[in-house]
């Protein structure tokens, strides 16, 4: 190694000083030196080459280096990493110095045994440095990760919150995985048998845990088609409510009983899904019966002018009234009209509101609204039938 051919040829050089006197200047002359060089040059060329590449940096990119460095700066320990920088020099200098005292005093056998104890620890701590690098860099491209896709996302407003989530996680599982791939690297250790054994541990979770993985790949199918976003009013079979929170594997829904309930994302994905709030408008439909006597187009007229003054009704689209068929005491209408915002409570709070309004003038205008009746009557007698014969039997003499 350099480290010992600098050595021996330190040693041959120092072979002639046999003197005691001699070595001791030597070795105040190593001292002083090894002193000022740790004490004052290490540090003031460390502070001297972070001003230098501070100045370059700023005439080359100008302000927009001052922003990156913010950001850096709130991640990265900045200050922390020039003084490990000036320890570590300070130290490597001082375990030079001790070697070079040692040899000056003939100490050569202790001296090969620091070099030796070097060999093995300078490339385990090199390792060690090399990985807290990797590492400080992740976390430096989790942070900026995190900002442009934030960035991004601000400006877009087809993004939803649920595709950033989407894609920050994505970003940072590629970011682990490169990171990982790095580390094991620097430690030399062999990646093939990992991947082989991942790839047997990934068949066995794959049959393990097939439901798990059908909410994973439903989650990222539902980032894609959007078919709902949080706070949209939906219906997923037999729940119905407000969305909440969509994750990567279950879709959060608060129904209108105030409960949570929770649906993994397969269940959503293979399911039809109701959305009420995508358009901003939603149709309501009331049916109301009038009596078989009263004109369904009067009817129909009235019921309509009542829910035109209906609270929470909106007049575009404007509300209809048809005649849809015949119960069984009654015409029955049905009235249509929108509301904006869907909301329940704006849906319930009209329905009243038109049931009233045409409760009141169907009674104002002596319209009735029939109930279930039934007639009960009793088929007469047809005396044109011929006589039923009964015929006796009897015995004779």
């Amino acid at each position: 190694m350099q480290v010992t051919g600098v050595v021996t040829r330190l040693e041959s050089l120092l072979g002639e000083f046999v003197s005691t006197d001699v070595q001791i200047a030597v070795s105040l002359g190593v001292i002083i030196v090894a002193a000022a060089t740790a004490g004052l040059i290490i540090p003031r060329a460390v502070d001297r080459t972070q001003r230098v590449a501070a100045r370059w940096t700023h005439n080359r990119f100008g302000d927009r280096i001052a922003d990156a460095a913010e950001r850096v700066g709130d991640v990265v320990p900045i200050e922390f990493m020039l003084t490990v920088v000036v320890r570590t020099a300070q130290l490597l200098l001082f375990v030079g110095t001790v070697i070079a005292l040692l040899i000056v005093w003939g100490l050569v056998d202790v001296a090969w045994w620091v070099i030796g104890l070097l060999e093995i620890v300078v490339p385990t701590a090199s390792k060690i440095v090399a990985t807290a690098v990797l590492l400080m860099f992740a976390a430096l491209g989790n942070h900026v990760l995190q900002d442009i896709i934030t960035e991004f996302t601000t400006d877009a407003s087809h993004v939803t919150a649920h595709q950033e989530q989407i894609l920050t996680r994505i970003g940072q599982v590629a970011l682990i995985v490169v990171v990982t791939v790095g580390v094991l690297g620097v430690w030399n250790i062999e990646i093939g048998g990992i991947l082989v054994g991942a790839g047997f541990l990934g068949i066995v979770i794959g049959m393990a845990a097939r439901q798990t993985l059908g909410s994973l790949i439903a989650g990222f199918v539902l980032m894609f088609s959007r078919p709902f976003e949080i706070g949209d009013w939906i219906a997923i079979g037999d729940n119905e409510g407000i969305v909440t929170k969509i994750t990567i594997m279950n879709t959060h829904v608060r129904n209108f009983d105030g409960e949570h309930v929770v649906i993994p994302n397969d269940n959503v994905a293979d399911r039809a899904v109701t959305n009420r709030s995508r358009d901003g408008k939603l149709r309501v439909h009331v049916e109301v019966g009038v009596d078989y006597d009263a004109d369904p187009n009067r009817a129909a007229a009235v019921a309509l002018e009542a829910v035109k003054n209906a609270k929470m009704v909106d007049g575009n689209p404007q509300p209809q009234v048809f005649p849809v068929g015949f119960g069984d005491s009654s015409v029955d209408l049905d009235i249509r009209f929108w509301i904006s915002p869907p909301t329940p409570q704006r849906r319930w709070r009209s329905t009243a509101a038109v049931i009233e309004n045409v409760k009141d003038r169907f009674t104002t205008e002596s319209i009735s609204i029939p109930f279930p009746q039934r007639t009960v009557g009793q088929r007469e007698h047809d005396d044109t039938r011929p006589a039923e014969r009964t015929t006796e039997m009897g015995s004779t003499d």
